[in-house]
């Protein structure tokens, strides 16, 4: 068993997906145990995406091949084509996103609960996400399209990838008061 983060973007909340996207963590046996909306602060946030200059080269170079790969010229578009830089860009905009709207974060509590919520939400970019998933059902945003309005990929949603990310991220949004402790009545068909 295992505990992991999950948010709901402002698209996601301003879309009216907040009831989807919870019934789809309950109907696969996971359960809620903390929830709340609210406006994001940027030191939150920054909890939330542990930005290193190793992360945002890598959000860099996942967007110079997307460039490349749509006959884009990143200079002329971004001002550069350093994928550090691109990558700092990228996370004022992500910033930015998550502060333009509510948001909901939720502690999700079940059996390899960060594997099983990544794969209910889908793949991080929604045009490479699979039907069936949340991003896959409900997004067609792509980098190149984020890219060229400045802005973030709207995606819905945002889960831990990792028992350690998990953890910090849990305690960067919640107190250990607001975890509520409970068992599902279908616990035991399921897992016993």
């Amino acid at each position: 068993m295992e505990r992991t983060f999950v948010a709901i973007k402002p698209d996601g909340v301003m879309r009216g997906l907040i009831g989807e996207i919870i019934r789809r963590f309950e109907n696969s046996g996971l359960r809620l145990v903390a929830m709340k909306m609210l406006m994001a602060d940027e030191e939150r946030i920054k909890g939330t995406y542990h930005a290193t200059d190793k992360w945002r080269s890598e959000m860099g170079e996942k967007t110079l091949k997307s460039y490349k790969e749509f006959g884009k010229d990143p200079t002329s578009e971004l001002g550069t084509n350093e994928a550090l830089e691109i990558g700092k860009l990228i996370e004022s905009w992500i910033y930015e996103y998550w502060k333009s709207g509510p948001i909901v974060v939720m502690a999700v509590e079940g059996n390899h609960a960060i594997k099983n919520v990544r794969m209910i939400i889908g793949y991080t970019v929604p045009t490479d996400a699979v039907p069936g998933t949340i991003r896959g059902d409900y997004s067609i945003d792509s980098p190149v399209l984020a890219n060229l309005r400045k802005r973030p990929i709207k995606n819905l949603i945002h889960a831990s990838g990792s028992v350690e990310e998990a953890e910090m991220e849990v305690k960067n949004w919640f107190t250990d008061k607001e975890i509520v402790e409970y068992k599902r009545a279908d616990h035991s068909i399921m897992f016993d």
